[in-house]
């Protein structure tokens, strides 16, 4: 990728980007770190709480360098709550990258687009690189239109065929696509698009996802009650409200268990009211969003990681990036989603799953981790991180990623 005589310069297109955490903050460090000049545009920090971050707002803050990356923040309309609010934000930044694609003097030598939803965002991109006549390389992490489908719950044919236009636009317009799911390839390459411009790239764990020791106390009482610990969002598509049916299950045998919430989300005020109406408060511990490095300590304060989803066919082909964040921990992991996410966790021999919004086969997985010996779940750990090394490392991908693109 790099030129000689210069730095080659990236450009990124992602609508989230420090202090927001997503793991293209990562990649792009290290893209620093390789040697290349790396510009991010994206928009002013709000996600998940949909207000902007301490610090950040139309004023201040809109063009910074972090870490060696040359970050762009452009002026997008808070995520707020309701559908409303999270489509004008959507738009906002679509609309606010168009006018800067037809200003900007900046020169790349290729764009990447990370996509997590809304996959709108990927249009400044493939506009920027049509301008300059440079290459476009996508990475898909969400699959639209059956994301939206999933979400809203709608069949409209009209409206998820106006996203199907505008995603084949994209996708034709790309030189290289990659995906973090095997299952995304056959997806994608049924749009027409061909299989030469796809590769599977799975996700990495940033290098402060380890097994750590248990330092100070942490909010994960250490009182002899179970740990199940899940980090991330806190939206419909978690479909958290699996938790709320197990707990009332295992309130009925008097098993005693904890589940630790740690972040926060558009969903949160809902599956709080759920687990008051169920009457199973004493099962829940809610953790405030923390700092990624900070997830390995509260993860060694646990037994065990739950990774959770809600029921479709489009999330049953997603695999969650705290997949890789809890294998790197060494954790054993209790999965409650269909699809390759349990592929993963069974081939590793690492944990127990059972399919999405499966409350009983949850609380029998559950029921038989608490069972086992200390032996038996160290050999989880174990397995865990050693499938991780074997199949996630950060440098071989990122070799991979760079000849690829």
């Amino acid at each position: 990728m790099k030129t000689e005589g210069r730095r080659k310069r990236i450009l990124v297109i992602t609508q989230y980007f420090h202090p927001e955490l997503f793991r293209i903050n990562d990649i792009c460090q290290e893209w620093v770190k390789r040697g290349y000049r790396v510009t991010v545009v994206t928009g002013i920090p709000n996600y998940p709480q949909g207000e902007f971050y301490e610090g950040y707002d139309y004023k201040h803050k809109r063009n910074e360098i972090w870490n060696g990356v040359e970050i762009i923040r452009l002026p997008i309309k808070p995520r707020k709550t309701g559908a409303i609010n999270l489509s004008i934000n959507y738009l906002s930044y679509v609309f606010e990258g168009w006018k800067w694609v037809r200003k900007t003097k900046l020169e790349a030598d290729s764009v990447f687009i990370y996509e997590v939803s809304p996959m709108t965002q990927a249009l400044v991109g493939v506009w920027y690189a049509q301008k300059h006549h440079v290459k476009c390389n996508l990475y898909v992490t969400d699959l639209w239109p059956e994301n939206v489908a999933a979400v809203l719950r709608t069949h409209n044919k009209l409206f998820l065929g106006l996203i199907g236009k505008m995603v084949d636009y994209i996708y034709k317009r790309c030189n290289h696509i990659l995906t973090s799911s095997q299952s995304f390839i056959g997806k994608i390459e049924a749009r027409g698009v061909n299989k030469e411009k796809l590769m599977y790239w799975p996700q990495y764990a940033e290098e402060f996802y380890t097994r750590a020791v248990r330092k100070k106390q942490l909010e994960i009482p250490d009182d002899g009650v179970v740990n199940f610990t899940f980090a991330g969002n806190i939206g419909s598509a978690q479909g958290l409200d699996v938790l709320v049916r197990a707990a009332q299950m295992l309130k009925k045998e008097e098993i005693s268990v904890r589940f630790n919430l740690i972040g926060n989300g558009r969903y949160e005020g809902e599956l709080k009211r759920h687990i008051e109406q169920a009457d199973v408060a004493d099962y829940f511990n809610f953790i405030t969003r923390k700092p990624a490095e900070e997830i390995p300590f509260y993860l060694a304060w646990s037994d065990a990681a739950l990774i959770i989803l809600s029921k479709s066919e489009v999330y049953a082909m997603t695999i969650p990036a705290k997949t890789q964040s809890c294998l790197a921990c060494g954790m054993p992991v209790l999965v409650s989603a269909d699809g390759e996410v349990q592929d993963i966790i069974k081939e590793a021999d690492c944990g127990f799953c059972s399919g999405a919004g499966d409350a009983k086969g949850l609380v029998c997985n559950m029921k038989q981790f608490i069972s086992l010996s200390d032996k038996e779940r160290e050999r989880l750990s174990i397995n865990a991180s050693a499938y991780y090394k074997a199949n996630f490392d950060k440098k071989n991908l990122l070799d991979r990623m760079e000849a690829y693109i």
